[in-house]
């Protein structure tokens, strides 16, 4: 099966076909730094992190760009309020967006280009445009002329005259028309400018990823992604720009995920329901929010509630419990020969990572592609329960996880923790001490374990461990 994936452009599935073999060119648009990152930021984080692993996984290389915002009117009022400056405060930001990122289990992308690093391309893409027609400066200001653009709306498929516009900035009567949105802002007294034709100032919003796009990937890229609330104005605005200047499609298939709910209200700075992502890991690991993230297919609403959360906690412990099991018994339990790995056992693997394949390849359900892991925990439970087992099945069952579990990443080692070889050595040196009655050395490794959040139980088969 190949892989299909929804494209926003034509409302219906495609199969995914790279315009060069083995290599995908991906943009996706990332934050406007002005703040600390929110969980509504998080979804597409974690969500086409997961597209550009798996995509790598089934043997692509995949040039990854997320942009940075690092100058608007958020970050101008941001600096007046820090007291500070708008580079500071993107710098700020940019920082605690990479502390975020790790501490979701997210790759970094390939590139992160910021727009004040790419100024000079985006003054001269604008000029390009006003030299074919599709750009008009008016008091500093230059605007965009959709309607010279024929297909403006062919995204959000909606028509020019039916278009409820909602960009950044009021309508402004300088306009031509109430939907021509802005490519250039004037510079107000005070605020951070760049020299350019039509005076000091600075792009605005749209102007910025069509720019870096062209200038990190080419005219056409593959797969262009973000939320559901960019698809209009941000990316149809894009989609004119672009494809004004170059003739060509912008991007061969639009992604777009759907949005976050806190307790079933939408979430907003008027409810004041917003959840910083940086105050989200404190409560909960790492594995749990992307299980969360990652339970509900990615074009689908998702619900942010205590209950969720709880039921994301207990299925991440359930994989941890038997990824840990399975690594305690190979290397403390008696084998039962070392043959190969049976054929029925073989068959249920090959199922399970076929299933898992196949759901992935349907335009990326990861929820149940998750449910092919938890057959592989039922699996791994069942082989745990057999008196003696062979090595060779389970060093096949932990094979077959780590393939599973490589892009949904549901359990991340902690480079911090203790690593499974060394707590098997401390709870061997405790039983020795224990052997021994060297109490003191037997509580000191028991209050070091669980200070690591390791627990001790005592089984039929022996000493298990597990995390926390």
């Amino acid at each position: 099966m190949a892989l299909r994936i929804y494209n926003t452009l034509h409302r219906s599935k495609e199969e995914f076909v790279p315009q060069e073999p083995g290599k995908v060119k991906m943009y996706v648009c990332g934050p406007t730094v002005y703040d600390y990152i929110h969980i509504g930021n998080a979804r597409p984080m974690i969500f086409f992190d997961v597209v550009r692993m798996y995509l790598e996984q089934i043997g692509n290389g995949v040039n990854y760009v997320v942009n940075f915002t690092d100058v608007d009117d958020k970050l101008i009022r941001k600096a007046e309020q820090m007291n500070s400056t708008v580079p500071e405060v993107a710098d700020t930001f940019i920082k605690a967006y990479y502390e975020d990122l790790e501490g979701l289990g997210i790759q970094k992308a390939t590139v992160n280009p910021r727009v004040t690093e790419n100024m000079d391309n985006i003054i001269a893409f604008i000029q390009e445009l006003e030299k074919k027609g599709f750009a008009y400066e008016k008091g500093g200001d230059v605007f965009y002329r959709t309607n010279k653009f024929p297909d403006y709306g062919k995204l959000s498929h909606q028509k020019l005259d039916e278009l409820q516009f909602g960009i950044r900035i009021n309508v402004d009567e300088r306009k031509e028309h109430p939907e021509d949105f802005v490519l250039w802002k004037a510079a107000k007294p005070g605020e951070i400018f760049w020299s350019s034709p039509w005076g000091n100032g600075r792009p605005g919003w749209h102007i910025e990823c069509s720019a870096m796009a062209r200038r990190y990937l080419g005219d056409t890229i593959d797969i262009h992604g973000g939320g559901q609330d960019l698809q209009f104005p941000h990316h149809e605005c894009e989609v004119a720009q672009s494809e004004a200047l170059t003739g060509k499609p912008l991007a061969k298939y639009w992604m777009h995920n759907g949005y976050i709910k806190i307790n079933n209200e939408k979430m907003s700075k008027s409810l004041g329901n917003g959840i910083l992502v940086k105050d989200l890991r404190k409560q909960f690991k790492k594995e749990a929010i992307r299980y969360f993230m990652l339970s509900t297919h990615y074009r689908n609403p998702l619900n942010f509630n205590a209950e969720t959360m709880d039921q994301a906690t207990n299925s991440v412990e359930r994989i941890a419990n038997a990824v840990s099991n399975l690594k305690h018994r190979l290397n403390t339990a008696v084998p039962d020969g070392h043959g190969p790995v049976r054929e029925e056992l073989k068959q249920k693997l090959e199922g399970i990572l076929k299933q898992y394949y196949e759901k992935m390849d349907d335009d990326f359900n990861t929820p149940d592609a998750i449910t092919s892991i938890f057959e592989w925990v039922n699996e791994a439970n069942s082989l745990l329960q057999e008196p003696a087992v062979n090595p060779e099945e389970l060093k096949e069952m932990l094979a077959v996880f780590e393939e599973l579990n490589a892009v949904l990443r549901l359990y991340i080692a902690d480079e911090e923790q203790l690593l499974d070889e060394e707590v098997e050595k401390l709870i061997a040196e405790r039983t020795q001490a224990r052997k021994d009655k060297n109490w003191s050395r037997a509580d000191e490794i028991r209050d070091q374990l669980a200070a690591q959040g390791i627990l001790l139980e005592d089984t039929a088969q022996g000493m298990r461990w597990r995390r926390k």
